[in-house]
């Protein structure tokens, strides 16, 4: 068959070879000239660009760059759940750290990256289960196709023959043999209809019925994909509405739920104080657990619990806090985060009087909480006095002479302390960290760079601070528990569509989409010849055994013997 006359290439195809411009060629027989592509103007640009965003593919390019962008979050700490590692972090990578902190991975669930692949992904799943959906819900209410003309050519192919009864007996006909059918493949769940029509081969009468089954299928991938939006859209909404806050709790120190109390903290876009139930929380005790007996696993924890009292509303109670088992009080869910110690400390000046009392939490740095602690004492003395603590659990030393814990529990705890003078820098005015002392305008009085050995301490005794500024005793050891206080409106929702999800799921990878069709035909002996036949949508490895299933009880149901069914199967139609 011939192309047509203006197509680019018909006389080099023909073999008349290219034509040449100019006068030679007439107009429009240029067939060396490009074809010209529609230039897109800016509607057809967005247009494109809405195309690109909300396929498929893009929704899950999406979803595996959300995951990754997810990443730093688990891999350095966050100020939203973390604000002491944050500064941890910040004195064990100087350089790093504010760099990193420019890129936001302090704040990677908030930041401006991750904001935005979240809302792209948002934008991007609506756009694909709209249409989706649309074009689901005219599907099922379709009716199934036509049979199709050649059965044999489709998976599961199979046939069955009925024969001529004996003079007196009912004789089955093409229709009650496709009402029979109908009967059946109503039973297993599938949508049917009935066709009639004629044999292209034969020009014989034909009655078949054409069933499908699976629309669950798709209806469970949408739900899996709506419910991913849910998820998405319920997080955004909790983290709009809900607020998160950091607290640490001596034992024997409670925390009042009042925007003041908390250590650090972190409100949702829409939050307001007034949305802070009051109630009170009191750290009575804190115990922990270690492993004495495996020698592999010696020292590793094995249980925390803080034991805390509770008063909301009048009502007292005494309740316990474990890692992964939150206090739930006051619409707010109670997380242990962390714990260590916490050593009491007391400062007197040379008369004897009290300058400085307190138990000051120590960041832990190693499993067996080695830990690290400053103390400030601003007024009372000769001068300010700053003091660099570690404490050791267990004190054990090494064959350099350096002191470590070998232990996490109290077997012999040792408070080593480096004693500074000078300004502490809190009388400008600008916040800085208790975890930590700026020494860079203060003057070591005790410790590796002076002439005087770091003060050295156990539980119940006194050491004199250089220069006869006082001294210092080390009272005792608590406990302490850093804990998380959440609240997410949220996050009921959060779990539904968490729910949903697998359901959705489960759903589209375990329920085949299928049609099935059963045709029968008369011959001219008066038997009936019945094809059945299936095809699936996607991947269906027991697409032929269910159709045999089909044609055995649809067999049963016309009251003919397995054998005999069988030994009629795959005859000729036409016969």
């Amino acid at each position: 068959m011939s192309r047509p006359s203006d197509y680019a290439d018909t006389s080099e195809r023909i073999g008349e070879g290219p034509r040449a411009g100019g006068a030679g060629g007439g107009a429009g027989s240029g067939s060396g000239d490009d074809i010209t592509q529609p230039k897109l103007g800016p509607i057809g640009w967005i247009r494109w660009f809405w195309r690109q965003l909300t396929s498929m593919r893009t929704a899950l390019f999406l979803l595996l760059l959300l995951a990754l962008a997810a990443v730093p979050g688990s891999l350095v700490p966050q100020r939203s759940s973390d604000p002491n590692g944050v500064t941890q972090y910040f004195v064990d990578n100087p350089d790093l750290a504010p760099f990193l902190d420019k890129l936001q991975v302090f704040d990677t669930y908030s930041s401006v990256w991750f904001s935005a692949i979240y809302l792209l992904l948002f934008i991007s799943l609506i756009g694909c289960i709209l249409p989706r959906t649309k074009h689901h819900f005219d599907a099922m209410r379709a009716k199934p196709p036509r049979t199709p003309a050649r059965l044999s050519r489709l998976a599961g192919f199979t046939t069955r023959d009925i024969p001529h009864q004996d003079e007196g007996a009912a004789q089955a006909s093409a229709a009650s043999v496709i009402d029979s059918a109908r009967t059946v493949l109503k039973r297993a769940r599938y949508r049917t209809v009935v066709f009639t029509g004629s044999d292209a081969r034969t020009g014989r009468e034909t009655v078949s019925v054409s069933a499908e089954r699976g629309y669950l299928r798709e209806t469970g991938n949408l739900v899996f994909h709506a419910s991913l939006v849910g998820v998405l859209a319920a997080v955004a909404v909790g983290g709009s509405l809900g607020y998160s806050g950091q607290r640490v709790l001596v034992e024997g120190q409670t925390f009042v739920n009042t925007l003041l109390a908390y250590d650090s903290f972190n409100p949702g876009r829409f939050f307001s104080e007034g949305e802070l139930d009051p109630y009170t929380l009191t750290l009575d005790s804190f115990d922990a657990t270690y492993e004495t007996e495996s020698i592999r696993a010696f020292g590793q924890p094995l249980d925390y619990s803080a034991h805390v009292s509770t008063s909301e509303g009048g009502n007292d109670a005494d309740s316990e806090i474990k890692v992964n088992d939150p206090l739930k009080i006051g619409g707010t869910d109670v997380y242990l985060l962390g714990n260590g110690y916490a050593p009491t400390i007391t400062v007197r000046d040379p008369s004897g009087a009290v300058v400085y009392t307190d138990s000051v939490p120590f960041l832990p740095q190693d499993a067996a909480l080695t830990s690290l602690g400053v103390i400030k004492v601003p007024d009372g003395l000769s001068t300010q006095v700053g003091l660099i603590g570690f404490f050791y659990p267990t004190q054990a030393q090494s064959d350099t002479g350096a002191f470590y814990s070998s232990f996490p529990d109290l077997e012999y705890p040792v408070l080593t302390l480096n004693v500074y003078g000078g300004d502490l820098g809190l009388d400008a005015g600008v916040p800085t960290s208790v975890y930590s002392l700026d020494t860079d305008t203060m003057t070591q009085l005790a410790g590796t760079d002076s002439a005087t050995a770091a003060l050295q301490l156990q539980p119940g005794q006194t050491a004199d601070l250089p220069d006869g500024l006082g001294t210092v005793t080390f009272d005792g050891v608590k406990r302490f528990a850093s804990l998380d206080i959440h609240h997410d409106a949220a996050q009921g929702w959060v779990l539904v569509f968490a729910i949903l999800i697998l359901a959705g799921l489960l759903t589209s990878l375990f329920v085949p989409r299928r049609r099935v069709w059963v045709k029968a035909t008369e011959r001219a002996d008066g038997s009936v010849h019945v094809e059945y036949a299936g095809l699936a949508r996607g991947d269906d490895p027991r697409l032929a055994e269910a159709v045999a299933a089909i044609a055995d009880r649809h067999a049963a149901a016309l009251g003919l013997e397995p054998a005999e069914a069988a030994a009629g199967s795959g005859t000729d139609p036409q016969r």
